[in-house]
């Protein structure tokens, strides 16, 4: 088997504190707001590089 199958940066069962261990709802909570913040950003970032342009027509739209 490779180790493929294992990420080498997974989660650890426990919060690096050494508390309890977080819910996994929690856990979740906290990875969606840290890419939501990273998609703001990075939308923020393409809005600015866009330099005011129109974006691009979408792959599925149809030309006029």
């Amino acid at each position: 088997m490779s180790q493929e199958a294992a990420p080498e940066q997974s989660v650890p069962p426990q919060a690096p504190s050494g508390g309890a261990p977080k819910g996994l709802l929690q856990q979740m909570e906290e990875l969606m707001a840290a890419l939501n913040a990273d998609l703001s950003q990075l939308d923020a970032d393409l809005q600015s590089s866009a330099g005011g342009h129109a974006a691009p027509p979408r792959a599925g739209d149809a030309p006029a």
